[in-house]
């Protein structure tokens, strides 16, 4: 689907291009199409969260190592960094509909099997299965719902950071209810909700709109070239260390301190997710009128990196530690939506292009941080991985204040000549 780019604001502090919907439009009104896509979205990302409430209970169960339940985390994480490169080839072949539904029939497939292991190893496996089902999903999905919502693409990006939020926060305190009673339970809940998910899909989205121009298979890789996307991408996998360190290490460090079970890191990793959403919706728009999106990375991502190195400090101390969860969620939505809406400005490249490139990189950083963060804790303290975690933002923060002069078209600050080409051409 074809969606020009709406005019730049003024070149200046808080100019960018399609930053709000236009005058007298709400947020709230969208096609049916875009809402089939959302709530699936919600559901998609409550695979995220799911398990962080279980990894106890599962290391516990199946006799395995804390470094071994974190790769529940990364063999997901990584087959859908890996896969996320290919999907625009795909969905420009056989279209977003398809796509998103093969996505969410691996996905129900895959969850259901986990439930039924009886070795993490199993498990692990199947969690990359989920993780290939959530790559076709996830990255058709943003370039779905940006092409279809009314509104210009902040809109539309904020509506899909919104939901990113709820399924975060639904996760992990479903998962710690179902859990509570068996840790296979988050399994087949999620199988559950994710054919739900699928019915809606196959309901509501009844037109794809014209047939997208086929995407070459080298596209995303070639698309990082651009300096822009490429700095933005480079910047998301060491800040993705970061957020999966504190949702995959916490629910450990939080053992000792009595706060070990299903439902106790359910509910914490809920006010988390919560804390997500609302600054995801609220509190990066208002940023966002107020300031280039580049000097809301820059102000946000040190906080980020100052909450990860004090929740090391507080490690021993549960409220501390807690609390230190709920500030990075709110830290976390503010850089969720900037940076995913700075992605799809910052080149004039299609959408599911720049979306497949940038997921695909941001996830290997996901990917890499739960092992890592348990052999650190191991070899050191159990405060170590927080204080890699706030190191490894601090890198992201590096790259964004290196390459800011790449980064003027992700901030609007684009002159007419360069706004006039981008909306000719387009973005599927």
């Amino acid at each position: 689907m074809s969606r020009p780019t709406a005019p730049a604001a003024p070149t200046g502090t808080g100019a960018r291009s399609g930053h709000g919907a236009p005058a007298g439009t709400s947020i709230l009104h969208q096609p049916t199409a875009v809402w089939a896509v959302a709530f699936a979205c919600v559901i998609a990302f409550m695979g995220i969260g799911l398990v962080d409430p279980i990894l106890p209970a599962i290391a516990a169960d199946l006799a395995a190592t804390p470094t071994e339940t974190e790769m529940l985390f990364t063999s997901y994480l990584l087959v859908t960094g890996i896969a996320m490169f290919f999907t625009s080839w795909l969905s420009s072949r056989i279209g977003a509909k398809r796509t998103l539904l093969i996505g969410l029939a691996l996905i129900v497939v895959f969850a259901l099997a986990a439930g039924l292991s009886q070795d993490v190893e199993s498990i692990i496996g199947f969690r990359a299965g989920w993780g290939l089902g959530n790559a076709l999903f996830i990255s058709t999905a943003l370039a779905t719902i940006v092409g279809a919502a009314a509104g210009g693409t902040s809109s539309a990006i904020i509506l899909y950071e919104a939901a990113l939020g709820l399924g975060i926060a639904i996760g992990p305190l479903l998962g710690g209810l179902l859990g509570s009673i068996s840790w296979r339970g988050p399994f087949f809940g999620s199988a559950t909700l994710m054919a739900v998910g699928f019915i809606a899909i196959v309901v509501l989205l009844k037109t794809e709109g014209p047939k997208p121009t086929p995407t070459r298979l080298s596209a995303p890789f070639r698309a990082l070239a651009r300096p822009g996307l490429g700095i933005l991408a480079a910047a998301a996998l060491f800040y993705n260390i970061g957020f999966f360190v504190l949702l995959a290490y916490t629910p450990f460090a939080l053992v000792p301190l009595g706060l070990g079970s299903a439902v106790n890191l359910g509910l914490v990793f809920f006010g988390w997710g919560i804390s997500l959403a609302v600054t995801s919706v609220w509190v990066a728009p208002l940023l966002t009128r107020r300031m280039r999106r580049s000097r809301v990375l820059w102000l946000v991502l040190p906080l980020l990196a100052l909450d990860l190195a004090v929740a090391g400090v507080l490690v021993a101390n549960a409220v501390g530690l807690v609390l230190c969860v709920i500030v990075g969620g709110l830290l976390l939505g503010v850089l969720n939506t900037v940076l995913t809406e700075s992605v799809m400005e910052a080149t004039d490249l299609p959408r599911s292009v720049a979306s497949s490139s940038y997921s695909g990189v941001r996830f290997l950083g996901g990917a890499i941080a739960p092992p890592a963060a348990t052999l650190l804790a191991d070899q050191f303290t159990s405060a170590t991985p927080f204080y890699a975690a706030a190191a490894s933002v601090l890198v992201a923060l590096l790259l964004i204040v290196l390459g800011r002069r790449h980064l003027a078209q992700a901030d609007g600050a684009v002159d007419e000549l360069e706004e006039a080409q981008a909306i000719g051409a387009g973005d599927s």
